[in-house]
């Protein structure tokens, strides 16, 4: 099967006509197409089109896939669309919104409809993303192939891989997008476990309500741990896990030891192991933490035990680091 691909964008190209947004004044104009794709000279593809009155040799499933008279198999899936529910069991090429929702691909995956042969192409690209780097950067993370306009897709030629490094700390100060760069980075995972070191929230409505918000925000497929032993996590982990955050892990670690005012060696102690599991970790980790020596100098001795701490503990676990970088405003500053 071959897979024409004449448009790759959303409905309005992009950049789109008329967009004075910071994205669709990066391109030059016409940069890509709307959407719209040619099967072995005979099938023509839209978002806004079901497939139907296929030439012989061709079947439809659900509108949106269709298996060739090669047998390869193809999934469509524009905005707000599901796979067909008796369509083939893998598919050999998927054309699929990925900026809509990344963890769909995930899902995907998670069901076995796509694997390490299945060519992945992003289509209805547009202004959502800031530029082509930044959507390069997470197409590669998800293992997604971006390609120009006028490519020709064949099945049997797999995709790109994805490129999620061993392990992954990323610093940043609150509010500065760390926690949702962390969750994107392993958007397209099948199988991910967020682990939550901090309090659930009861009895502080405040945090109950920052607690849910990132729970509502994250993949529906996804396992949750919430623990305080990150060692056991690190170690007893065999699918990527998304540690968030060491900041309140490390609240944490002065609580159980009551250190804010006495002897830390405990508290050194359990940063030690978990150094040691960093290091050995065999499955992929992305941990969040709080950069916390750019501010003013705490007034409490407890507080600036605990800012020294986390910040000794942040450089450990960027030594034993493949990615390290500083998120501000929702910006990566690779370190």
């Amino acid at each position: 099967m071959k897979v024409l691909l004449s448009g790759t964008a959303g409905g309005a190209g992009w950049p789109a006509p008329g967009c004075p947004c910071a994205s669709c004044s990066r391109p030059p104009s016409g940069h890509r197409r709307p959407f719209a794709a040619v099967v072995d000279d005979a099938v023509r593809l839209s978002f806004h089109s079901p497939l139907t009155g296929l030439p012989p040799g061709y079947l439809a499933y659900g509108g949106r896939a269709l298996t060739g008279p090669d047998g390869a198999a193809l999934l469509c899936l524009p905005p707000g669309q599901e796979p067909p529910d008796d369509g083939p069991p893998r598919y050999d090429v998927v054309l699929v919104d990925v900026l809509e929702r990344p963890e769909r691909l995930g899902e995907l995956r998670r069901a076995g409809l796509v694997d390490g042969g299945t060519l992945v192409a992003a289509v209805g690209l547009d202004h959502r993303v800031r530029s082509e780097e930044e959507l390069a950067r997470r197409l590669r993370l998800w293992g997604v192939a971006s390609v120009p306009d006028g490519t020709e897709l064949r099945s049997g030629v797999p995709g790109p891989a994805p490129a999620v490094p061993r392990r992954s700390l990323l610093l940043g100060g609150s509010r500065s997008g760390k926690s949702a760069e962390a969750e994107l980075r392993l958007a397209a995972e099948p199988y991910v476990t967020y682990v939550a070191t901090g309090p659930g929230g009861a009895g502080d409505a405040e945090w109950a309500a920052r607690v849910r918000a990132h729970r509502e925000r994250r993949p529906a497929h996804w396992a949750t741990l919430e623990t305080t032993d990150l060692v056991a996590a690190l170690r007893g982990a065999d699918a990527p896990l998304l540690v968030d955050g060491l900041g309140t892990w490390l609240a944490a670690v002065f609580d159980e030891h009551g250190a804010w005012e006495g002897d830390r060696t405990a508290v050194d102690a359990r940063c030690d192991a978990l150094v040691a599991a960093w290091r050995e970790a065999s499955a992929p980790v992305v941990a969040v933490s709080d950069e916390v020596g750019m501010g003013v100098v705490p007034a409490t001795a407890s507080g600036r035990a605990f800012r020294d701490a986390l910040g000794r503990l942040n450089e450990r676990l960027a030594a034993e680091s493949e990615y390290v970088a500083l998120v501000v405003a929702g910006r990566l500053l690779e370190l």
